[in-house]
């Protein structure tokens, strides 16, 4: 049998269904793409066999933005994008690339996993998406060939490589840094020829992508949650009948969940492989202060466009207020 998904391409569905395309940028040995194929599993397994996921990993159907947009069109079913790249297409998830907004892992799961992530990922409607659950890869932290970085003053000047998102861009201008976006698969090559001087991201894509061999320096600096949207295709999920749609929702969960653990499990590791290959140093209380004072103008910046009331609650929510 045929099964077509919004203006998707009909294809072969087997035994299955419903058969989705699950696309991403992460190595398979990372946290998120593991968590993939527990979603995976979990879909196939509680559907009886009436849901089948194709995932493809790695790139292999371009960079976030390229799968957005799939995503958007139905040629893509299921992704697990940045919200820095959503931001591009919806300014409100410019809400979670603020900076030193989530402090531990307490503070993310009360923002991403409460009311406001819901918030949020109902927000996706609107493009095209029907949001699931907010996945994420750990904390986010900066990397160079310059210099050991412990404050904003540190950053003067080096080329830093970032997501394809307005807000994290802006925040590096405002540390005096030269920002440059580039695509994630591009970062190894553009760290070895020079052409960026650093870059930022969680252990776990540090490590998988191997930056490492290409930096001197690394600050544990943990200023930002790198959070994943796990979204599908609007038409996609209106095919499926509402026992379908549970089995997807609570997937969804367990895959979070996952992603979480194996992120947690593999920080550690990570840090005892590659401490011998790049100077790593903690950011002291000072230094988080002084980034942090330097980054109120980013809140001031990007408040309308997430809103007032959005941004409040997100700040009381990571306060545990």
């Amino acid at each position: 049998m045929l099964f077509a998904v919004g203006t998707a391409l009909a294809v072969p569905a087997s035994a299955a269904d419903f058969t989705f395309t699950f696309a991403h940028v992460l190595t398979e040995d990372t946290p998120n793409a593991r968590a993939a194929v527990v979603f995976k599993e979990e879909v196939e397994k509680n559907s009886s066999g009436r849901i089948e996921i194709n995932i493809r990993p790695a790139a292999q159907l371009g960079g976030d933005v390229e799968i957005i947009e799939q995503t958007q069109m139905g040629l893509v079913h299921i992704a697990i994008p940045p919200t820095g790249n959503l931001a591009n297409f919806n300014e409100q998830m410019y809400l979670f690339d603020l900076p030193f907004l989530m402090n531990d892992d307490a503070s993310m799961k009360r923002v991403l996993d409460g009311e406001v992530g819901d918030e949020l990922l109902t927000t996706l409607e609107s493009n095209n998406l029907h949001g699931i659950a907010m996945w994420g890869a750990g904390f986010r932290n900066m990397t160079n060939n310059i210099r050991p970085i412990d404050g904003p003053k540190d950053l003067d000047g080096i080329k830093m490589r970032t997501l394809q998102a307005p807000t994290i861009l802006a925040t590096y201008r405002a540390y005096g840094a030269n920002p440059t976006a580039m695509a994630y698969v591009e970062v190894y090559n553009g760290l070895q020829q020079g052409v960026v001087e650093g870059q930022e991201n969680p252990l776990a894509n540090i490590a998988s992508m191997k930056f490492y061999e290409v930096q001197k320096y690394m600050t544990l600096s943990r200023h930002a949650y790198h959070t994943y949207a796990a979204v599908m295709n609007k038409d996609a999920w209106n095919s499926l009948p509402d026992d379908l749609k549970t089995v997807v929702e609570e997937a969804m969960i367990v895959g979070r969940d996952a992603a979480r653990q194996f992120t947690d499990e593999d920080e550690t590791k990570i840090i005892e492989n590659i401490k011998g290959q790049i100077e790593i140093s903690d950011l002291s209380e000072e230094g988080r202060a002084a980034f942090i004072e330097a980054s109120q103008p980013i809140y001031y910046e990007f408040r309308e466009k997430v809103t007032p009331a959005l941004m409040d609650k997100a700040l009381a929510a990571a306060n545990g207020e």
